[in-house]
C-alpha cells in the first residue's frame, strides 16, 4: 500500500539553484541601481550652470561701447497650458520670467547695459520717497540737499516674447520582451521658439530682428523581468529611469542665443560696431556662419536637409542574384548593373539600367544573361539626405547561353523593388536596394511548369554620381 502512495504521490519540484541565484542577483542589482538613478540626498542650493549658448555669448568680441537698452516686458506670448493626460490644469508651459532671463543674458553679453524697466513704478516710488526725504533734511553743513540725478535713458528697446511652445513635435519609442524579459524606450521632442527685437528710440524704427527656435527632448527607458523560477514562485523585477530637460533652460539657451545672433547680425547691418573692425572675422563669427548655415539646411523638426538632386545621375552598383522557380536549392550568384537616372520632380525620377547576372541552382542549372530596362523611382522624403525609394519597371533579358527548352532566351520582364539613397556629398550619393525581376514567360530555367514564372531577386549596393 505505501508502494501505491509513494507512486500516486506528485512528483517533487527541485528549483534551479544556479538560475535562482542569477535571478536574486538581477534583483540586487536592480535595487541598488534604482537607489542611484533616484538619490535621496538632499542637495545644496549651487549658482545655475551655463548652458552651451552661454560660452558663446561671452566668447563674442568686445564692443566699441556698451548700448544701453529697456526691456519692458519679454513675455509669454503663446497663453498655452501645460500638456498633461486626463487632467486639467492652469499651469502656463513656459517659464513667465524670460524678462529676467533676458535681461541676465544681455548682462553676460558684455555688449549692453540694460536698465531697469519691468519694475519701473517701483522704481519712481523709490525715487520720490528719497527726493520727499532729502527736502526735509539738510547736509552735515546745514546745506540744502539736492535733487537725484536723473534716470538713464536708452536709446534702444528691446521687444519680443516667447512665440511658440509646440508639444509632441516629434514622439517614439521602441520595445521587446521574451519570456517575461525585456525593456522599452519613448522619447518626445518639444520645441521653444524665441523672437527679439531691437528697436530704435529716436525713430520708432525696427533696427533688425532675429528668431531662434529650441528643442526641448524628453526620454525614458525601463526594463524589467516578470516570470516564474518555479512552481508557485514568481519574480518581478523593473528598473529605469527618465529624463526630462528642464523647458526653463531650454528658454533661457534660446534667449542667449537670440542675444547672440541680434549682436553679430546688427554688427554686420551696422546697427553697433566693434572695438576692432577686424573681429568681425574672428572665430566668433565664423563659428555664428556655421550655425546658420547648418541651421538652413534642417527643416522644423530639426533633421537635416539637401537640396534637390542636381542632375543626371550615373552609377554602377553590384550585389548579388538569387533564382525562384522549379528548382530547388537556388544559390546566390554576382550581379553588377550600371544605371542613369534623371530627376523630373522633387519626388520623381526617371530611369534606365542595363545589367548582368548569373543564376544557378545546386546540380540543376547554371545561366548567364544580360538585361535593360526603363523604371521610374518615387522618392519618398526627397529633401533628406537619406531617402527610402520605391521602383517600379519593365524591360527584357536574354540569355547568353540559353537552357534547353528556354526559346531563344529573350524574356521580357516586369522589375519591382525598394532601396534607400544616402546623399554623402552634394553630388554622391549611396545607393541600397532590393528588387524582384519577374520574366512575362515561363522557363527561365529550361522548364515549363506551373502558374507562377520563374523570376530571381537582387540585392544590390553602389554609387551613384550626379553630373549638373
Amino acid at each position: 500500500m505505501y508502494a501505491d502512495q509513494a507512486a500516486l504521490a506528485p512528483p517533487r519540484v527541485t528549483a534551479r539553484r544556479p538560475f535562482a541565484v542569477a535571478l536574486l542577483s538581477l534583483v540586487v542589482v536592480a535595487g541598488g541601481c534604482a537607489n542611484y538613478l533616484r538619490p535621496m540626498e538632499v542637495e545644496r542650493a549651487r549658482p545655475a550652470a551655463p548652458t552651451a549658448a552661454t560660452h558663446l555669448l561671452r566668447d563674442l568680441p568686445p564692443p566699441a561701447e556698451p548700448v544701453v537698452v529697456a526691456v519692458y516686458r519679454f513675455r509669454d506670448q503663446t497663453g498655452q497650458y501645460r500638456a498633461l493626460e486626463n487632467v486639467s490644469t492652469f499651469s502656463t508651459a513656459v517659464t513667465q520670467g524670460a524678462t529676467s532671463i533676458l535681461v541676465e543674458a544681455l548682462e553676460e553679453s558684455g555688449w549692453f547695459v540694460p536698465i531697469e524697466r519691468e519694475g519701473l513704478p517701483n522704481l519712481l516710488n523709490e525715487r520720490q520717497i528719497i527726493q520727499s526725504v532729502r527736502a526735509q533734511h539738510t547736509g552735515p553743513d546745514g546745506e540744502a540737499l539736492g535733487p537725484l540725478p536723473p534716470l538713464l535713458y536708452a536709446g534702444v528697446i528691446l521687444e519680443g516674447g516667447i512665440i511658440g511652445y509646440d508639444t509632441n513635435l516629434l514622439t517614439g519609442g521602441v520595445g521587446a520582451r521574451y519570456l517575461g524579459i525585456g525593456g522599452s524606450g519613448q522619447y518626445r521632442q518639444d520645441q521653444v521658439t524665441i523672437s527679439l527685437r531691437a528697436v530704435s528710440v529716436q525713430s520708432g524704427r525696427v533696427l533688425k530682428t532675429v528668431r531662434v527656435t529650441k528643442t526641448v527632448l524628453s526620454q525614458r527607458l525601463d526594463s524589467g523581468v516578470f516570470r516564474y523560477v518555479a512552481l508557485r514562485r514568481l519574480l518581478e523585477v523593473e528598473a529605469g529611469y527618465s529624463f526630462n530637460e528642464p523647458p526653463v533652460v531650454a528658454v533661457t539657451e534660446a534667449i542667449e542665443e537670440a542675444v547672440r545672433a541680434l549682436i553679430i547680425e546688427g554688427v554686420r547691418e551696422e546697427v553697433w560696431a566693434l572695438r576692432n573692425p577686424g573681429d568681425a572675422t574672428s572665430a566668433a563669427f565664423r563659428a555664428y556662419d556655421a550655425d546658420v548655415a547648418a541651421s538652413e539646411q534642417t527643416d522644423a523638426f530639426g533633421r537635416e536637409v539637401i537640396g534637390n538632386r542636381p542632375g543626371v545621375g550615373i552609377g554602377v552598383l553590384a550585389g548579388g542574384a538569387l533564382y525562384e522557380g522549379d528548382y530547388q536549392n537556388a544559390l546566390a550568384r554576382p550581379t553588377g548593373e550600371l544605371v542613369f537616372r534623371i530627376p523630373a520632380t522633387p519626388h520623381f525620377s526617371v530611369g534606365a539600367s542595363i545589367s548582368g547576372a548569373e543564376l544557378a541552382a545546386q546540380d540543376a542549372f547554371t545561366q548567364r544573361h544580360v538585361a535593360a530596362d526603363l523604371h521610374g523611382l518615387y522618392y519618398v522624403l526627397p529633401r533628406r539626405r537619406a531617402t527610402p525609394y520605391l521602383l517600379a519597371g519593365a524591360g527584357a533579358l536574354l540569355q547568353l547561353d540559353p537552357l534547353e527548352g528556354a526559346g531563344d532566351g529573350l524574356f521580357p520582364y516586369l522589375k519591382a523593388g525598394v532601396g534607400l539613397e544616402y546623399m554623402a556629398t552634394p553630388r554622391l550619393g549611396l545607393d541600397l536596394a532590393v528588387e524582384n525581376t519577374y520574366p512575362l514567360e515561363e522557363g527561365l530555367d529550361g522548364l515549363r511548369n506551373g502558374a507562377i514564372n520563374d523570376n530571381y531577386w537582387t540585392l544590390k549596393l553602389g554609387l551613384l554620381f550626379y553630373m549638373r
